[in-house]
């Protein structure tokens, strides 16, 4: 039991100094803004509801994390989607509903400041291209567009 808790605690500290800003990698898009948490996640739902997308899952390890006595930087992840793209996706490739709703992630950095980042449908929708055809491919461009939108009016 006490190596467990070690191992836990060694996990948890690395971890910690491990994580931080969010790396721009392939198919990603990261927003640093100069917004707290908190704000960028109330801007983030406001903006969602604007560019009439809705808010399908949200899920985040913070709290829960914070009950335990263990105290990590905020985060949230957050599934948008609506049912009109259900839909299309649906109709161009059942397996590609899989990677739906298309996620948001809003990360708190060490200096108090959060970041909005998330995978673009076009690379998250990639893998189904063969099969969803050019009904898909148009889908995840018009999702693209929708999603940048969405990033752009949560950071302004």
């Amino acid at each position: 039991m006490r190596l467990t808790a070690a191992l836990t605690a060694i996990f948890l500290s690395l971890s910690t100094a491990l994580a931080g800003d969010i790396a721009l990698r392939d198919g990603w898009v990261v927003i640093e803004t100069g917004q707290t948490h908190a704000d960028l996640l109330k801007n983030l739902r406001a903006a969602v509801k604007a560019h009439k997308m809705g808010v399908v899952t949200q899920a985040g390890p913070t709290a829960t994390a914070r009950k335990r006595g263990i105290t990590i930087p905020e985060n949230r992840v957050v599934g948008v989607f609506n049912n009109d793209f259900a839909v299309r996706v649906l109709a161009a490739s059942t397996a590609a509903m899989i990677e739906a709703p298309i996620r948001f992630y809003v990360t708190e950095e060490t200096d108090g400041t959060a970041t909005l980042s998330w995978k673009t449908p076009g690379f998250v929708f990639a893998p189904y291209f063969d099969e969803g055809g050019a009904e898909l491919r148009a889908l995840a461009a018009e999702l693209d567009e929708k999603f940048a939108a969405i990033g752009q009016t949560a950071t302004q």
